[in-house]
């Protein structure tokens, strides 16, 4: 018979001096808790200070998910309901995630002193380099609503080589007319600033049966206790410039781009316009049917699917098990023919196999799925 060996078993993780195996569970949970609620930071720069919060820990040779929100939300009431979604769960635990409040607009920020000169949504892109710096993080996914949207691609016009991927929810690039002046002027007259942003994040549509939702939005806006700072953003976001992006010119977005906004949403006509300006064999076009001016809060799932099949078609992800939106949904897909982006044939897809494979259209063509 072999003779028994004696073996010494070193505990993987030594209880501290004092402390007992109810009290260690007590902490590991402790700092669980700390890590789902994220850690907020704020750092300096040229243009004032920043906050931000960062949830999870940097992978290996992965982006981080830099988000950016509309005016008169914060990170937490613009994507909240995106991040929390059940099936988002497979993507963030796979990437470590940065909510960017733009200055003034995270939760108890004080009213800024009257005559204070807010930055322009140019500076306020320019701010997200000291944010990378300072966390160290290299490159980025960037995820922005609205004004969001229009910052980080001003970001990735400036910075190409920092930015891996964009999606841009509601995205208007041009800068206002004087037509839009006008209209905006004769509506400043007859409407206070809650019900101008109201207007903004939200179709007329939406407005007017007044849900749940938006109930609980107006709420938020109206009653802001920043709501002085909220109308500096949107005086920064009205006067912004014209990104100037050229299908095929010098400016253009570098990185794959996914367009989102919902059928008959406020910047549906700007969104699509944004897209014919784009370069179709990197950008996809996702047209949300019901789901009104915010997308990320009233369609997570779809979102959420859409945002799977994105990070796929940039490597991430392959073995993802894609659910709703690939086993049982057929999208309706358009194909932009011209090079203006007028569109000239359509297309039915079945997405029903379970490979969880990116849908590829034609090349030289712009993807447009309405789901």
């Amino acid at each position: 018979m072999a003779e028994l060996q004696e073996v010494q078993i070193t505990e993987e993780k030594p209880l501290l001096p004092g402390q007992t195996p109810e009290t260690a569970k007590e902490a590991e949970l402790a700092a669980r808790i700390l890590l789902d609620r994220g850690q907020t930071h704020s750092v300096e720069t040229p243009y004032g200070s920043v906050t931000f919060t960062v949830y999870g820990t940097p992978k290996p040779k992965r982006p981080a998910i830099l988000t950016y929100h509309d005016v008169g939300l914060n990170y937490k009431s613009c994507f909240q309901p995106l991040f929390q979604f059940g099936d988002m769960q497979e993507i963030i635990q796979n990437f470590v995630r940065v909510h960017v409040d733009a200055p003034g607009m995270e939760e108890g920020a004080p009213v800024f002193p009257l005559g204070y000169q807010y930055p322009s949504l140019d500076q306020l892109a320019d701010m997200i380099p000291c944010i990378l710096q300072y966390l160290n993080f290299s490159t980025i996914i960037g995820v922005g609503v609205g004004a969001g949207a229009y910052i980080l691609s001003r970001y990735a016009l400036t910075h190409p080589d920092t930015v891996e991927g964009l999606v841009l929810i509601n995205i208007d690039p041009n800068a206002k007319g004087w037509m839009d002046w006008a209209a905006h002027k004769l509506t400043g007259l007859t409407s206070s600033i809650p019900e101008m942003i109201l207007g903004h994040l939200f179709s007329q549509e939406e407005l007017s049966g007044n849900s749940e939702l938006i109930q609980k939005y107006r709420n938020i806006i109206t009653h802001a206790p920043n709501l002085e700072n909220i109308e500096l953003y949107w005086n920064s976001y009205n006067n912004r410039r014209d990104l100037n992006l050229e299908r095929g010119g010098a400016v253009t977005l570098r990185c794959p781009v996914m367009l989102v906004v919902g059928d008959q949403a406020p910047h549906e006509d700007a969104v699509v316009e944004c897209n014919s300006k784009l370069d179709p064999t990197q950008t996809s076009f996702l047209k949300m049917a019901d789901s009104g001016g915010q997308p990320q809060l009233t369609q997570p799932g779809k979102l959420t699917e859409a945002f799977k099949y994105f990070l796929q078609g940039m490597g991430y992800m392959a073995s993802s098990c894609m659910t709703r939106l690939s086993r049982s949904r057929t999208a309706s897909l358009t194909s932009a023919a011209s090079i203006d982006g007028n569109r000239s044939r359509s297309r039915t897809l079945s997405q029903g196999s379970e490979s969880g494979t990116l849908p590829s259209g034609p090349p030289g063509h712009t993807m447009e799925v309405s789901c």
